[in-house]
């Protein structure tokens, strides 16, 4: 009876928060715990996990903590909790690890060096930060453009197209020379 009842309080909850269209939330929690169900094999065994799932109440629990957690701070602070986390990418230089805290990733490489990329949301801008000095290498302007750096150090009007993104690639090509 408790489980009918917890199942029922919580159809109940999701079913409400349709109405509050602007502050439902991304349900980070739960979508995660599908994505994961989805990739454990083939569809048979998905739709048993699936099941499972309902019964144990795993699906309950995470649709309630993102309901009454999750999404109200991602609501009041504008950051998903869920997006933090932590990733490594071997390449023939050796092992990057990106570290993601929902505000930006900080990129430590094999060296033991490590930079750091932020948002600030208010100027709409992507930076390095380096050192503890703040290089701006990226604006958005509009959904059709942004400003770029260019080698010179200036910033550069670049449509977001395949032939602006080209002619932006034609002007750093210097400076991605230089990198190497």
């Amino acid at each position: 009876m408790r489980k009918i009842t917890m199942t029922v309080a919580t159809v109940l909850l999701l079913a409400s928060t349709l109405s509050l269209n602007s502050c439902i939330g991304s349900f980070s929690l739960t979508n995660s715990v599908l994505k994961w169900n989805k990739q454990v094999g083939p569809k048979f065994i998905n739709e048993l996990v699936f099941f499972a799932f309902w019964i144990l109440p795993v699906y309950e629990v995470t649709s309630l903590a993102d309901l009454l957690v999750l999404n109200s701070i991602e609501f009041w602070s504008g950051n998903n909790p869920m997006e933090a986390s932590v990733k490594m990418i071997d390449t023939e230089q050796g092992r990057y690890i990106i570290d993601c805290d929902g505000k930006g990733y900080t990129v430590s490489c094999p060296n033991g060096d490590s930079m750091r990329l932020d948002f600030d949301a208010d100027s709409q801008t992507w930076a390095l930060t380096n050192d503890g000095i703040s290089y701006p290498f990226m604006t958005m302007v509009d959904d059709n453009h942004v400003k770029m750096i260019t080698p010179e150090g200036d910033f550069r009007l670049v449509d977001l197209s395949e032939q602006g993104v080209m002619a932006y690639r034609e002007a750093a090509a210097p400076l991605m020379m230089a990198a190497r």
